[in-house]
This record gives structure tokens, C-alpha cells and sequence, in this order.
């Protein structure tokens, strides 16, 4: 069922003609939430057939669930079918760090990378586990199938008045000279800008209770891992509503 979003304002930001996107908010590892969000997608457009519709996934898909292993074939498979487009998110990144640099772990852990690990398998007790052997372990059980996927991830993407982000960007500065740093963690910054940004950003990385629609960007971060709700924003012409 389409739920038509809160206050959302008058925008004049649209998708391309005939065009619908699919934003989904940071899952971390609710692999039962990402299914649900999936089959709603799906009859969606079973219902409401149009000449192209995307999928937009905006990052932190592991850590702090316990599934996200799950999460990331869920994710590969809908690439393959359906072309799905998946961003980077600050969760991947450390992960990826990991997987290059053992020293990483601690850094890692502290963000919910335990669960990570555990879903594929690398038992880790404490946060105070010796790097190096989880290092090892988790190197060896990791499909080359999810480092295909890792590596294919986006830091940014554009369609029509939308720019599709995980964090946010850094205002004033142009789209292309955006740090990775801030595409992947920026926070207060960009919050607090009211300014135009040339696109709509789309974004997550920062919980809501509830998505937050505003004239120049729209947040569908709403703690999925703990509040057992996935946002996903359906954006057609200057429509806004959510799955």
C-alpha cells in the first residue's frame, strides 16, 4: 500500500519522463525487512506497470543485523535481474578497510561489525578479539561474489532532479569535487543546510523516526536494524510517497 508522504512540500525536483526510482534506506543487515521491501517493489510495478523504473539502494546494508550476509545476495541477485543500483555506504567502507588492513578490526567492531562477521561464519567474542586471525578467517570465507559486488558499489548517483547519496554531500562544493569522506559520513553540515543544492538529495546515514521530506533533500534513514522499519521512497514526476 502507498503511503502518501507527511508534509511533504510543494518540490519542484522530478524524476525523468515515464520514470520511477525506488530509494531504499540503510538496512544493516535485516535481511527479513529488505525480502518485504522486495516483494513490495515487485507488486508495485506488477500493479503500476512503467517504461523504466529503477532501484536505488543507499548504502550501510551490513553491520548491527543479523543477517548481512543475506543482505548482500539479496542485493547481488536484484543487480543481476533487474539492474539494480547500489551506493556505498560508511558500513561497506570499513568493512572493505578490513578486509585490506587487520588493524581495521577494532575500529570495525565498535560500529556493529560483530554481526557482520558472524554471518559468515568468523566467531568473535569480545571487541577485544587479536586481529590478525579474524583477519585471516573472514578473508577466506568471503565469496569472490560479494567482492564483485563491493567493488561495483557507487559513491553517488544522479536521475532527472535527484542526486541519490548515503550521507549527504558537503554544500557549496560541486557534485564531482565531493570528498568520499563526506559522500560517506557527513553529518551536521549538510543537515543544517537549507540552501539549494542544484538536486534533491536523497539520502540516509542518519536515523529519523519517521522520513524526513524537505525542499532540498530527503532522509529515508529510519534505523531499520532497531526499529524494525525499512523506508523505501517512491519518486515518480514530482510525486513523493513511500512503499
Amino acid at each position: 500500500m502507498l503511503r502518501f508522504a507527511p508534509k511533504s512540500p510543494p518540490a519542484a525536483a522530478s524524476t525523468p519522463p515515464e520514470t520511477r526510482i525506488y530509494a531504499v534506506g540503510d538496512i544493516h543487515g535485516r535481511a527479513d525487512l529488505l525480502r518485504e521491501i522486495m516483494a513490495r517493489i515487485d507488486d508495485d510495478l506488477w500493479r503500476r506497470p512503467v517504461e523504466y523504473a529503477a532501484e536505488v539502494y543507499l548504502g550501510d546494508y551490513i553491520d548491527r543485523g543479523p543477517d548481512s550476509k543475506d543482505v548482500i545476495d539479496m542485493l547481488a541477485a536484484r543487480v543481476v535481474r533487474y539492474n539494480a543500483v547500489c551506493l556505498r555506504g560508511n558500513h561497506e567502507d570499513l568493512m572493505e578497510h578490513f578486509l585490506h588492513d587487520p588493524r581495521v578490526l577494532q575500529s570495525w567492531l565498535k560500529l556493529g561489525g560483530i554481526y557482520t562477521l558472524r554471518s559468515y561464519g568468523v566467531v568473535v567474542r569480545s571487541d577485544t578479539e587479536a586481529a590478525e586471525p579474524v583477519h585471516r578467517q573472514f578473508r577466506q570465507v568471503f565469496p569472490r561474489a560479494h567482492q564483485l559486488f563491493f567493488e561495483c558499489l557507487r559513491p553517488w548517483i544522479c536521475c532527472g532532479d535527484y542526486l541519490f547519496v548515503h550521507a549527504g554531500i558537503r554544500p557549496g562544493v560541486p557534485f564531482d569535487r565531493q570528498s568520499i569522506a563526506d559522500l560517506l559520513w557527513i553529518r551536521d553540515e549538510f543537515l543544517s543546510s537549507t540552501r539549494d543544492h542544484g538536486k534533491r538529495i536523497v539520502h540516509g546515514h542518519t536515523p529519523v523516526p519517521h522520513p524526513d521530506v524537505r525542499a532540498n533533500r530527503i532522509n529515508i534513514d529510519t534505523g531499520a536494524w532497531r526499529t524494525g522499519m525499512l523506508t523505501c521512497v517512491m519518486l515518480e514526476g514530482t510525486s513523493v510517497q513511500f512503499l
